[in-house]
Parts: C-alpha cells; structure tokens; sequence
C-alpha cells in the first residue's frame, strides 16, 4: 500500500478532491450538491491522499484568521477507509501549519469522528449543532 499526500488550489488536486467530495457528501451521506460546492473552493488549499495513484480521501484548509486555519471537508472513499489516509492527510496539514507559524487548527467534525480528531490532539468545544442535516461538534487544536 502506497500513499501520497499533494496538495495545491486550482489544479488537478483540487478535481480530484470535488470528486471524493460528491462521491462522500452528496451520493454517500445525501448532502445537496448545492451545500456541498460553495464559493470557498477556488480559496482553499485542497489536500488529497493517494492510495495506489488512486484519489481516495480529501480535506481542505483555508486560513480563518492570522494564525489560524480552519480545516473542512474531510473524506474517505467508503472503499478505502481503515487505512490511515485521513491520518495521513491531517498529519499533513499539522506539519504545514507548523511551518507556516501557525498557531491553531479549527474544524466542524460529524460528531461520529470526534474520537477520531480527538487522537490527533483536537479538543470540542462549544454546544452539538446541525450542518447539513448531520450532527456536528466545533474542535480545536491549539499548535
């Protein structure tokens, strides 16, 4: 098993993010497209793992505030979960943001990954809400 982890805006990465994204979001979890591709798409970096050359999971980061990122659309291909791609992808992001003198990371986590966000050192808080129809939970991780 082979992963690489690319990131970029604007470029074939960032096709081949949308298209974990509808795969996920839209066809798994019933999401509207109309939710799922908003205006930030061309102000995002869109980070995509690689598994075997295949695109297979996707997150994006855009920058909320000096020194703070906030991480969103985080997704697996149902087929290739349990392999470590999403925690490739975040363990990607933390390296950057380290280098980029950030000094937190925000995400809105489906309340069913919090458990797995909380092993890489991000912590709720705030109340439980809806996006989408799905129960969310605000994290952070200060770095």
């Amino acid at each position: 098993m082979k992963i690489n982890v690319q990131f970029g805006a604007n470029t074939p990465t960032s096709q081949d993010a949308l298209a974990i994204r509808k795969a996920v979001f839209v066809t798994e979890q019933g999401i509207s497209l109309k939710d799922e591709i908003d205006h930030l798409d061309d102000q995002t970096w869109h980070y995509v793992a690689y598994l075997n050359n295949q695109p297979s999971a996707t997150a994006r980061v855009i920058e909320d505030a000096p020194g703070q990122w906030h991480v969103q659309r985080v997704a697996t291909l149902a087929s290739a979960r349990h392999q470590g791609l999403a925690h490739a992808i975040m363990t990607r992001i933390i390296t950057d943001a380290t280098a980029h003198n950030i000094n937190s990371l925000t995400l809105g986590a489906q309340i069913t990954a919090r458990g797995f966000y909380e092993t890489l050192g991000f912590q709720a808080h705030g109340p439980e809400f809806i996006d989408a129809g799905i129960v969310h939970i605000n994290m952070l991780k200060n770095i």
